[in-house]
């Protein structure tokens, strides 16, 4: 029988409820759906069961509650609610535009609020709305001026840095543009970064240049000065390389408005990339209204966000939480960009690194906090209480929630939260990815918070967990393949480049394994029955499978952390089944060992396996145990399981640029070899 948790058949531990739900922004349109429709839901689980049964409704009314800012109304909502593949489009007749939904809100503060606020180590640059406009407007202009074509690629080499925003905005409001992040692209900025200690990057972008055969213009942001920066050397083959004040210099019409392009709701305003660990990333080109629509129904119902309030992710612009971060300015909210390191003290009093964010948060009067789980788990390690540190406490009485994903929030860190960072905010584990550019499980204002769990299956958000025959086992607490039943707009709008390569890709990338009708994610996930929270597992492809039982690698390294945190910096969980070689797989755990740790490997997998047999089960220990001199991980932290996974398993495979680390790979192989 497939192992069940604990948490699914035992009463969950309740780590917060709120205490005012009807006050919230999702009660508000709760009752406004059963004032419309003659409903009479009450909970968040009759609110979720009605938009995923009437998504066209659903999504209707979530058009008109986030005041989506058209130029044309929509003649349809959605046509049909059954297949999902083709992609079904979404309020057909409509236009609009992303930009100028996010820098003229519905519910924008006043101009001369704070819009942005650009943080390094050592600066802080606050841009209030009127400011942040006329910015665009002069960029965009600029744009214009350079000979930006319809179905040109605007692409940016970027720190997060309020100029990383401005470019955004500047070519997502103009012609008919796609913004891209990594590849291929008419238009490449450029930045050289800084943080306390600055970082040139002139050697990087000569490298990105020289591959990029359509590249007419360079344009580099000046974050250090002086500028030092040899732009003949840069300068794309067949274009032109300035610094940025030169850019806008060249416009001839300085007083020229920003008039905002009219443009369909699928009009691709992304050009996102999939972590491509072991290949190839997939380029996932995403539409305005969808991105638009999907976003604003997260900041507003599940995240509580309001006009004023000041919301932060620490993020890189390489992944998509940089997107759902800055789409908080289309809910009025004050987003915050940070460059640098999370671990550097603000202060002069000696405080630890740790205290960086913490400080952050009390500086700037943070609201709402998001961040990855590795770092969350770091200062659980480094066990780390802000409020009562011997150097200063810290407050943190403006916060109001902390939000966690990239990788399954261990419970032993929902209960390190509340006990030492704050006792009363929503704690949102949240996950979703790059292929949607939003959430499919999140954090919920009028629900508890259970330890280990997501709080929610997200509105709209038909989720449900299919076994490998296809069956939804949702309701029996068993682990499987994260699911969606139903259509939503936030779907990609295709694979670039456009043609039917990228539509079979689309294809095989998401309905391969069920069909037409069902969005396979890739997520291993179960359901808890009694509360309705989502319980990460991992991904599915990281899946382990030793005598048939499948169980995911999140499960092992939960058990590391709350046991061994003295001892086990990181480790790594994969299985390992050889074609001829192998009749079943065996579960390997690679451990890096805290610096200085005195641990005897042979004891310490001994105690490690007796903890694992004890907690979870006897099919759960690994078969072997070993120490490693370092992770893999990708550039946003990710742990690469599936390349590991691959090379111990005698493939020959190559590795994508998107390990940051990918040096480290070799002694993988050398250790599948010497074990072989």
């Amino acid at each position: 029988m497939p192992h069940i948790d604990e948490s699914v058949t035992t009463e969950a531990k309740e780590l917060w409820r709120p205490s005012s739900p009807e006050t919230t922004q999702i009660h508000d349109f709760m009752t406004k759906v059963n004032n419309k429709y003659g409903q009479s839901l009450s909970d968040y689980n009759a609110l979720w069961e009605w938009s995923v049964s009437q998504p066209a409704q659903f999504w209707e009314e979530i058009w008109h509650y986030t005041h989506i800012k058209a130029h044309q109304p929509y003649k349809q909502v959605l046509e049909s609610d059954k297949v999902m593949f083709p992609r079904p489009p979404f309020f057909q007749g409509s236009t609009l535009n992303f930009a100028e939904n996010l820098l003229y809100p519905a519910n924008a503060p006043d101009e001369n609020a704070i819009a942005v606020i650009g943080v390094t180590e050592a600066d802080r640059e606050f841009i209030s709305w009127k400011e942040l406009r006329e910015r665009v407007r002069k960029s965009a202009n600029a744009l214009k001026e350079a000979g930006l074509q319809a179905g040109d690629r605007v692409a940016g080499f970027v720190g997060n840095h309020a100029n990383a925003v401005v470019a955004m905005l500047a070519a997502a409001f103009d012609r008919r543009l796609l913004d891209g992040s990594n590849q291929k692209s008419s238009l490449q900025t450029a930045l050289r970064s800084t943080t306390a200690k600055s970082h040139g990057s002139h050697a990087k972008v000569r490298e990105i240049v020289s591959e990029l055969s359509h590249l007419q213009y360079l344009v580099v942001f000046e974050t250090a000065k002086p500028l030092d920066f040899d732009f003949d050397q840069v300068r794309p083959k067949n274009g032109k390389a300035v610094a940025y004040a030169e850019f806008q210099a060249a416009v001839r019409d300085e007083a020229a408005p920003l008039e905002f392009a009219s443009l369909g709701p699928d009009h691709p305003v992304y050009i996102l990339y999939s972590s491509g660990t072991t290949g190839a990333p997939k380029p996932i080109v995403h539409g305005s209204l969808g991105t638009l629509l999907q976003h604003k129904k997260e900041h507003l119902l599940h995240c509580e966000i309001r006009p004023g309030d000041r919301l932060f992710y620490f993020t890189t612009v390489t992944w998509m939480m940089w997107h759902w971060l800055v789409s908080g300015l289309a809910s009025g909210a004050t987003i915050i960009l940070y460059d640098g390191s999370p671990f550097r003290p603000f202060d002069a009093e000696g405080g630890k690194g740790e205290m960086a964010m913490p400080r952050l948060i009390e500086e700037l009067q943070i609201t709402h906090f998001g961040t990855s789980a590795k770092y969350l788990s770091m200062l659980e390690q480094a066990a780390l209480n802000p409020r009562k540190h011997l150097h200063r406490p810290v407050s943190l009485n403006t916060l109001k929630a902390i939000f966690s994903t990239g990788s399954p929030l261990a419970p032993s860190t929902f209960e390190y939260i509340y006990n030492s960072i704050h006792p009363d905010i929503m704690l949102g584990s949240i996950t979703g990815g790059t292929d949607i550019l939003s959430l499919f499980c999140s954090g919920c204002p009028v629900l508890p918070v259970y330890k280990g769990e997501i709080q929610c299956r997200s509105l709209g958000m038909a989720v449900s967990v299919f076994n490998y025959a296809g069956k939804d086992i949702s309701a029996s607490g068993e682990p499987g393949d994260l699911v969606c039943t139903a259509p939503f707009p936030a779907q990609p709008v295709m694979f670039w480049p456009p043609g039917p390569e990228g539509l079979e890709k689309y294809c095989k990338s998401y309905f391969d394994m069920f069909g037409p009708s069902i969005w396979h994610h890739g997520d291993f996930v179960r359901l808890n029955p009694q509360t309705g929270g989502v319980i990460m597992l991992g991904r599915s492809d990281g899946v382990l499978k030793p005598s048939g039982v499948r169980f995911g690698s999140a499960e092992i390294y939960n058990v590391l952390l709350k046991h061994f945190a003295d001892e086990v910096e990181d480790s790594l969980c994969v299985g390992r089944r050889r074609e001829g070689v192998d009749s079943d797989e065996t579960v390997v755990l690679f451990v890096k060992l805290v610096p200085g740790c005195p641990s005897n490997i042979s004891d310490l997998a001994a105690r490690i396996q007796a903890i694992i047999r004890k907690e979870l089960s006897p099919r759960h220990v690994p078969g072997i145990i070993d120490a490693c001199p370092e992770i893999p991980v990708t550039s946003n932290g990710k742990k690469v399981e599936n390349a590991v996974k691959q090379i111990l398993c005698g493939l020959n495979i190559k590795i994508g640029t998107s390990v940051a680390n990918a040096s480290c790979l070799d002694w993988y192989r050398n250790w599948a070899s010497e074990h072989s």
